[in-house]
């Protein structure tokens, strides 16, 4: 692959992605190649449902962009899901003698004397959300900055080894390197501004079979939960409604409009079969499904309140609930809170179901430079 080429698994609960891609001019991003391949997810526990289907999705992933870009993938960056993190906040202080001007190794320090070892986990990446000086100014950039004491609000975020051990097993074959990228701090770090993220953000990324929110500050995650909860859960409980294929299920939802008429009948064909569901009952069941989901955020909403997220809109991106109309506005009511849609804002690309992908390619891109900087630096 070429030096400023980044090659990115971004894998989902119902799908895996490879992304080979680097960035253009003016912080665009231009993709080389890309390749989709869906398998069978994974249980609220995190164990595979079929661990042999994902593998061969992964490799035909990997095999389809390095041929569509003649050149063979030495190093993978892997985004893990929000299901498999955990988001640790730790506040650091240092205090000293005299007045006088933060340095990078006094911020350095910090981040090292913060981090500590989570059984079952690794650390992937450590960010900074806040820092405050003795006379109590708030900044998110200390270096140069004069004071006679430093307070730092850090976020960790850690990678399950189970998840790791998935990914290891899935590669064994092709051997890359493997380095790994939190996918929700990917996705709200590219798709949030960084002014709204500076007075905190909330931001829930829906997915087929897992729901993740997160409190965003600054460059980091303050809080953050998953959830075994999405559509795939909703087209469930369709199916066991109205006796239908789960195939079908899903199409409903992507078909469904929560504001239609109820008095309609609609006769659905599926594979040559037709089957007559009532809108009234079907947009029912949806809102249903949907207030279980609602249910959680609320609890969580309620748990970190404060006046630091009062008034602030829930930010949704994903291929979940996004792609059901009136959704989000059935979720603004039931949380009483303005619901926004993220996407990623490039021409073609700004749909909320590939959010998770630009946002590991950006994320993967400004890894790699700060590497090649590093290697230039030190030669």
């Amino acid at each position: 692959m070429g030096r400023k080429s980044v090659a990115v698994l971004d894998v989902r609960s119902s799908e895996v992605s490879v992304i080979v891609g680097e960035r253009g001019v003016n912080h665009t991003i231009v993709f080389n190649a890309n390749h989709t391949e869906p398998y069978d997810g994974f249980d609220d526990n995190g164990v595979l449902l079929n661990a042999k289907k994902f593998k061969e999705a992964v490799e035909s992933c990997i095999d389809s962009v390095q041929k569509m870009t003649n050149e063979r993938i030495k190093r993978l960056y892997v985004g893990v899901p929000g299901f498999y993190t955990v988001a640790l906040p730790v506040r650091q202080r240092a205090s000293f003698p005299k007045r006088r001007k933060i340095s990078e190794k006094d911020v350095e320090e910090l981040f090292k004397r913060g981090q500590s070892p989570l059984e079952g986990y690794r650390p992937i990446r450590a960010t900074s959300m806040i820092f405050i000086t003795a006379d109590k100014r708030r900044t998110v950039d200390p270096i140069g900055v004069s004071t006679t004491s430093l307070e730092a609000q850090l976020s960790y975020q850690y990678c399950s080894d189970d998840f790791a051990a998935i990914i290891e097993s899935a590669l064994a074959d092709r051997k890359p390197e493997i380095r790994y990228l939190p996918t929700q701090l990917a996705m709200a770090n590219y798709l949030i501004p960084s002014e709204t993220r500076d007075e905190h953000a909330v931001f829930l990324d829906s997915d087929f079979l897992t729901s993740t929110i997160s409190v965003v500050l600054g460059s980091g995650i303050m809080d953050q939960e998953s959830y075994w909860t999405g559509t795939a859960q909703i087209a469930l409980g369709l199916k066991d409604a109205f006796k239908i294929p789960f195939g079908l299920a899903k199409n409903l939802l992507a078909r469904a409009n929560l504001y239609a008429r109820d008095g309609e009948t609609r006769e659905y064909l599926y594979r040559g079969e037709a089957y007559e569901i009532p809108t009234k009952a079907l947009n029912e069941a949806i809102r249903n499904g949907l207030d279980d989901l609602c249910e959680k955020l609320g609890a969580f909403l309620e748990c970190d309140s404060g006046k630091e997220l009062d008034f602030k809109p829930l930010c949704i991106t994903g291929e979940g609930v996004t792609q059901i109309r009136g959704a989000l506005e059935h979720i603004a009511r039931r949380l009483n809170r303005t619901c926004e849609t993220l996407a990623p804002a490039l021409p073609y690309y700004n749909k909320p179901a590939i959010s998770s992908r630009i946002s590991l390619v950006d994320m993967a891109c400004e890894d790699q430079q700060k590497d090649g900087f590093f290697r230039r630096f030190i030669n």
